[in-house]
């Protein structure tokens, strides 16, 4: 099968099946946004594969990325955060999570889901790729990144935000040889 030309894509079974089953599939549940969000987040300089190999790890520690729970997570928790080494221990994403957690719940008050709030962006629409170019950022990105920012979000700049709208479908990116083209 032909896929997207992602570095190390062919090597790991378990990239493969992110590539397959997840990456550019529309989601519209806030709970998988919730997640995928916070795991961009740590993503931020780092491999995607190193953080889909951590994403169980990232779910145990982060009470099934349960954004009420983690807006409440104190100091104790923030070390115990710190010290587990089967996450990325960042002390300043750790922090990021926390705040992000807090402006998603504003968010879904606002806008009576998450979905409803993202998605509105496209006006409920999948943007796919017209070029095969590797591309890191765009209006679209520039566009969510600015808004989250004004909301209180953190390590969400336009290239994160690009990725993050790959990730769950808003922007669907796969490479015109790949088998999940379109």
């Amino acid at each position: 099968m032909l896929r997207c030309n992602w570095p190390n894509l062919d090597k790991s079974e378990l990239y493969q099946q992110y590539h397959d089953n997840e990456w550019s599939v529309p989601s519209y549940e806030d709970s998988y946004l919730f997640e995928m969000l916070l795991l961009e987040s740590f993503h931020c300089g780092l491999s995607w594969l190193l953080i889909l190999k951590k994403r169980e790890a990232f779910r145990e520690a982060f009470d099934g990325f349960d954004p009420k729970i983690i807006a409440t997570y104190d100091q104790d928790k923030i070390n115990a955060l710190l010290e587990n080494t089967g996450i990325v221990r960042n002390k300043l994403k750790i922090a990021a999570s926390i705040k992000n957690a807090t402006s998603f719940l504003k968010i879904q008050q606002e806008f009576g889901s998450f979905s409803h709030y993202i998605w509105s962006f496209t006006e409920n629409k999948v943007r796919y790729t017209t070029t095969d170019e590797f591309l890191a950022s765009n209006d679209l990105s520039d566009s969510v990144s600015a808004d989250l920012k004004k909301r209180g979000f953190s390590f969400m700049g336009s290239v994160t935000t690009y990725s993050y709208l790959e990730a769950i479908g808003i922007m669907n990116n796969h490479a015109s040889y790949c088998a999940h083209h379109p």
